[in-house]
């Protein structure tokens, strides 16, 4: 029907959906005694019509009271990313399946073995189940909302999680309740977890046959030292994946609202950290940042006077803008803008903490003098 009246005869109808003003719901409920429900209006509303989803066997349901018909279909959205086999074939699997679960020598092997049904992830060349492994995680630069998928779902498989200092408590919220959280952290001068201990007790959770889960902010890849969990899990015969997450420098530029690099200004992007391995030599900055370029630096808070005068000697503008994003993606987030000629000053302000990104660019068109004429004039000053 297209319109809905006061005398509608509604008697046998099993279900109708209808427009209406206020006066449709109790005319409806005292001619049919039907139940009604009223989208967003839990005041007009008797019954609730949840709005599910039902791959047969397998159904669920997603009430919310008729308060927030917005969320119930966010959350049947998300529900469209669980597993990759269908809802209903997976059903009819699991019930088939049960019986070998409990045929597991051990409730760890039964729960591995169904967690690789569910997750559709079958061991690869039938490895043993009782066989531990290690999952180098990126948490991120800190909203629990930037975690990917894949990162979810093993923090909610895991049994054991080796975390850093920078990883947000909210993150760590998101994990198995069961599982064991071990705080790793490192810090600038005061290293009370060194790699190689992390590296012994990761392997020995793992040798257990215990899910290891080594967590860490940002992206493992980047800064991260996870070559070296790499390598140590690969030569003690552990199985070991690195998982991706968004870096710092991402989050900082999103949070400036920009990219990292722009057509026509800058067509290069360079990472780098300022705070290398004891006994290493710094970065050449001067090599590094040339025209066209983004240069995102991590980790250079304290080095930021060091790094700006060798700039400034291999004749870097000063005018250049700089951009320090503080705690990217979090509440504690804060913004400064300088240039290259007032950063160190603005480091040595106190107003910026680690851990934070020092965005430095330089367009195309600011290079507007030769660099020889540059060092010269500047050798001149001093």
């Amino acid at each position: 029907m297209n319109t809905f009246h006061m005398f509608l005869q509604m008697a046998g109808r099993h279900v109708i959906v209808v427009g209406g003003g206020e006066q449709t719901a109790p005319a409806m409920t005292r001619e049919a005694t039907a139940g009604v429900n009223v989208m967003d209006r839990p005041a007009l509303c008797n019954a609730l019509a949840p709005p599910g989803v039902n791959r047969d066997p397998a159904m669920a349901e997603i009430p919310t009271r008729g308060m927030a018909s917005g969320l119930a279909r966010r959350i049947r959205t998300a529900m469209g990313t669980l597993p990759k086999l269908g809802l209903s074939d997976l059903a009819v699997l699991a019930d088939r399946l049960h019986l070998e679960v409990t045929r597991c020598p051990s409730w760890r092997d039964g729960r591995c073995f169904r967690n690789q049904v569910v997750n559709n992830t079958p061991a690869a060349g039938g490895t043993d189940p009782v066989q531990g492994s290690i999952a180098l995680v990126g948490a991120g630069p800190g909203a629990a909302d930037l975690l990917t998928l894949r990162a979810l779902r093993l923090l909610q498989e895991a049994d054991v999680i080796y975390h850093d200092r920078l990883v947000e408590p909210a993150v760590l919220e998101l994990a198995r309740r069961e599982a064991e959280r071990v705080f790793v952290g490192k810090e600038v001068g005061a290293c009370t977890w060194p790699q190689d201990r992390i590296n012994a007790v990761i392997l020995a959770a793992a040798r257990q046959g215990r899910r290891v889960v080594r967590l860490k902010s940002g992206d493992p890849g980047i800064f991260g030292r996870a070559t070296e969990e790499l390598d140590a899990a690969r030569a003690a015969g552990i199985t070991v994946e690195i998982v991706p997450g968004v870096t710092a420098a991402s989050a900082a530029a999103a949070s400036l609202g920009r990219g990292l690099t722009e057509r026509g200004a800058t067509d290069r992007l360079l990472l780098a950290t300022a705070t290398c391995r004891p006994g290493d030599p710094d970065p050449d900055w001067a090599t590094m940042l040339k025209p066209g370029t983004t240069l995102a630096i991590y980790m250079g808070v304290r080095k930021a006077p060091e790094f700006t005068r060798q700039l400034r000697n291999a004749g870097v503008p000063m005018g250049l803008e700089v951009e320090i994003v503080s705690h990217a993606s979090t509440a504690r987030e804060t913004i400064t803008r300088c240039t290259l000629s007032a950063l160190a000053q603005a480091m040595g302000d106190g107003r910026i903490d680690n851990p934070a990104i020092i965005f430095i660019r330089w367009a195309k068109r600011e290079n507007m003098l030769p660099q020889a004429v540059i060092r010269t004039a500047l050798r001149a000053v001093d």
